[in-house]
């Protein structure tokens, strides 16, 4: 009995932790006064404010479109990568898959310095191109590792069999063995998205003068203060994302409802 109330209260303790900071952001979002100190009344005029404020709305459009376009570049690179591993013997593989490793267990501030260098010696000017070359760039190993454990679950003899059955290989690939690694895309394109709408510290080193997206827009605004049409959208971000897990895990629940 103690152990389980135990663990009920350890549970809600993390859950207050987690949840408590974006509670608050949500909470002065609607405060009508500017100071995060004082309560100035319930208000709807910084989500108002927030379609107005021209730079806000471009950061969030650059974030949007970086992430986007990164995130399918890298997994139509990293499935075709994931191809040609899956067809090399197994030492070359490991060296491989390896090498695709580093990236996501270095630290950001490396790879954002050295792109940056890259970028300098290659004479390229810094703006939106370098931010989108450099997510592309870390972005691919992740789907790479998204990928890579479908691949080696398929079974080579069905895409013999397309072949021999007089389909060509693009198609052979498209009906066969597209649609079983499609959740390893799947899963590979939303943790790009989202590694991508999230970086900052690559993006920081890698964009031009007058180009932002929302992270380093907010860090340029943390020295003069945020403003609060930022927690408007914070909090836009936020509910949306909760209401696209809801969708998502309702789904399959009402499709097996539906086959019983």
């Amino acid at each position: 009995m103690i152990k389980t109330t135990a663990k009920k209260i350890y549970i809600v303790l993390i859950f207050i932790f987690l949840y408590a900071p974006i509670a608050t952001l949500m909470v002065f979002s609607f405060n009508k006064s500017r100071t995060r100190a004082k309560w100035g009344g319930f208000t709807f005029q910084w989500y108002l404010s927030l379609l107005g404020n021209r730079e806000i709305m471009q950061a969030l459009w650059n974030t949007l479109f970086i992430a986007l376009v990164s995130s399918l570049s890298a997994v139509v690179i990293g499935t075709v990568a994931c191809i040609a591993i899956n067809n090399m013997n197994k030492r070359r593989r490991a060296v491989i898959l390896g090498i695709t490793n580093i990236p996501m267990l270095n630290a950001d501030i490396v790879t954002g310095i050295s792109l940056m260098l890259l970028f300098i010696s290659l004479g390229f000017k810094f703006g939106l191109g370098t931010i989108l070359l450099s997510h592309i760039t870390f972005n691919i190993p992740y789907v790479i590792l998204c990928v890579m454990p479908r691949m080696k679950q398929l079974n080579p003899s069905t895409y013999e069999a397309a072949l021999d059955l007089g389909a060509s290989p693009v198609l052979a690939f498209f009906k066969v063995v597209f649609p079983d690694i499609l959740p390893g895309v799947l899963s590979g394109f939303l943790m790009a998205f989202t590694m991508s709408l999230d970086d900052f510290i690559i993006t920081h080193f890698t964009k031009g003068a007058g180009v932002d997206t929302l992270s380093t827009k907010i860090y340029t605004e943390v020295k003069k203060g945020i403003k609060p049409e930022m927690y408007a959208l914070s909090t836009i971000i936020f509910v949306t994302v909760l209401l696209l897990l809801f969708l998502v895990n309702k789904a399959p629940k009402e499709k097996n409802e539906r086959r019983i």
